[in-house]
C-alpha cells in the first residue's frame, strides 16, 4: 500500500520523558544515514531485532513500520513491539538529514523519536532522541516512563541499535 509522504513536523517539547543516546561513528554521514534509514534490514545488522516490516510506504523511504526487538536481561530476552509512522528527511543545501518516528501502536504509543546526523571530521555524530509523556495510566504513566520504560527499555534497545549500526557503518566504510 502506498500513502502520501508523511510530515511528522518538529520534535515536540515539554514531554515528561526524554531519553538521548549518542555516539560518534567513524564513517561518513551518507554511510550511516543509509543504514539507519533502511529499517527493514536492521535485523541483518542487529541481533536484538526480531523483525521490521512496512505495512504502508510513502514512496520516500518512510511510511508505517512495525518493529520488534528483544530487551536482554542477562540470559533472558523481553520481546517488545511497536508500530510507527516513519519520515525520512533528506539533506537539503547545508541542512543535515534526519529520520523521524511517531509511535502509533504498542505500549509506547505517542512517543516521538528523531535520529540526527552531524558530520564531524571524517565521521558522523549520531544522536537518537525519544520524548514521551508515558502510557495513559493515571498518576503512574509518567512515573513508569521516567523510571522503567525510558531508562530500561528505550535506552536499552536504542543504545544497542545505535552501537550495532555504527559497527556496520564502520565496516562498510572500511574503518573497522
Amino acid at each position: 500500500m502506498t500513502m502520501a509522504q508523511l510530515d511528522l513536523g518538529p520534535m515536540p517539547s515539554g514531554r515528561a520523558m526524554t531519553t538521548i543516546d549518542a555516539t560518534h561513528v567513524d564513517a561518513p554521514m551518507p554511510v550511516i544515514f543509509a543504514l539507519a534509514r533502511d529499517v527493514e534490514r536492521w535485523p541483518e545488522h542487529l541481533a536484538h531485532y526480531r523483525f521490521v516490516r512496512f505495512t504502508a510506504r510513502d514512496g520516500h523511504d518512510g511510511g508505517i513500520v512495525e518493529m520488534s526487538a528483544n530487551r536482554p536481561f542477562g540470559a533472558l530476552n523481553w520481546p517488545t513491539f511497536w508500530r510507527s509512522e516513519m519520515q525520512v528527511i533528506a539533506a537539503t543545501g547545508a541542512g543535515t538529514p534526519a529520520i523521524r518516528f511517531r509511535h502509533i501502536g504498542g505500549i509506547t504509543t505517542g512517543m516521538d523519536v528523531v535520529w540526527e546526523f552531524e558530520p564531524r571530521g571524517s565521521g558522523t555524530d549520531v544522536r537518537i532522541v525519544h520524548v514521551w509523556n508515558g502510557p495513559p495510566l493515571p498518576l503512574m504513566g509518567t512515573l513508569a516512563a521516567r523510571t522503567v520504560i525510558g531508562p530500561v527499555f528505550v535506552h536499552g534497545i536504542a543504545s544497542r541499535t545505535l552501537a550495532g549500526l555504527a559497527r556496520a557503518a564502520e565496516r562498510t566504510a572500511g574503518r573497522r
